[in-house]
């Protein structure tokens, strides 16, 4: 089995308007499909490619090193490992959020819900909290949160209740246990659209997905150098909805901010106006293409 096909790869790395000789981060390496056809650019310069997957560190023996490091670490200490490595600006940088397939194919991981296994869904499987901790400890209310903010999941407040009153009487060990457990509140012909809604709330929190993004795109938007690209690629709603108000404003909530001249205060400059998306061609032999939109932005020169 493929271990992960890459989404609007070509697109993607063309957005980033590779130099031979630049420093480019890959900051969600995976199967390694955008860091191999970015280093495939590159003579003098240098990639570098994160992700706190062990699986992600065997993949990436692959790619040469000589003009690849791989990284193991959460994109939101983009700063800290670079510094490590003496890197102190980019010339661009690609995310691609989200779970691997390969992640949503071994059942151990817990992300899919096509199959029975552990309620685990951390993306570094060997630190953090699982989603059973998170079901089996979080009160009514936080569960209510998570499932009506990162599931946008309509009777999140039913469903809260639902979990809390079952954990206490069956544990909920399995995938299996979990569906069956929220069976009352699975929506007749619509069952897999809503589980993929409560998988996306869990896995969000377990992975602190959302904080870890804006963390990410604070640091990437400070190391890449005047003119150097910013290319992300989201799969749903709350994740597009940060990365297009960081780009377009500057910060995550509120309007952008002005000098005294009404010139707009902001590091970045969007390149395209609308987000790109996958082409039929690409819908068709890649499910997952499905809902991604890729935005592209450039660091402006007087920030």
């Amino acid at each position: 089995m493929e271990y992960h096909r890459p989404v609007m790869l070509e697109k993607s790395v063309e957005a980033l308007a590779v130099k031979p000789e630049g420093i480019y981060v890959d900051v969600t390496f995976g199967g390694g499909g955008h860091s191999s056809l970015i280093a495939s650019k590159l003579t003098a310069g240098k990639l570098y490619g994160f992700d706190q997957d062990r699986d992600a560190e065997e993949q990436s023996k692959k790619l040469d090193s000589t003009t690849f490091q791989f990284v193991r670490a959460n994109f939101r200490d983009l700063k800290k490992y670079l510094r490590l490595y003496r890197v102190k600006e980019v010339n661009g940088i690609l995310a691609d959020l989200g779970v691997s397939s390969h992640q949503f194919n071994v059942p151990e991981r817990g992300f899919s819900t096509r199959f029975d296994g552990p309620l685990d869904m951390r993306m570094n499987a060997e630190a953090g909290t699982t989603a059973q901790e998170v079901l089996e400890t979080y009160s009514e209310e936080q569960l209510h949160r998570i499932f009506g903010i990162y599931g946008e999941v309509k009777n999140a407040k039913t469903l809260a209740r639902t979990v809390v009153e079952k954990r206490n009487r069956v544990p909920l060990q399995t995938i299996n246990d979990f569906k069956e457990a929220i069976r009352s509140c699975t929506p007749k012909g619509k069952e897999n659209k809503y589980l993929a809604q409560v998988f996306q709330a869990l896995r969000i929190e377990v992975n602190d997905e959302m904080k870890a993004l804006e963390e990410m795109l604070e640091q990437a938007t400070e190391l890449l150098k005047p003119g150097g690209r910013l290319v992300v690629i989201s799969y749903h709603s709350l994740e597009d909805r940060l990365v297009k108000n960081y780009i377009a404003k500057g910060k995550f909530f509120g309007e952008v901010e002005k000098d005294l001249f009404g010139n707009e205060i902001k590091p970045l400059e969007a390149v395209y106006r609308k987000p790109v998306t996958p082409t039929e061609q690409e819908l068709l032999e890649n499910s997952r293409s499905r809902s991604a939109k890729l935005r592209v932005a450039e660091k402006r020169a007087e920030s």
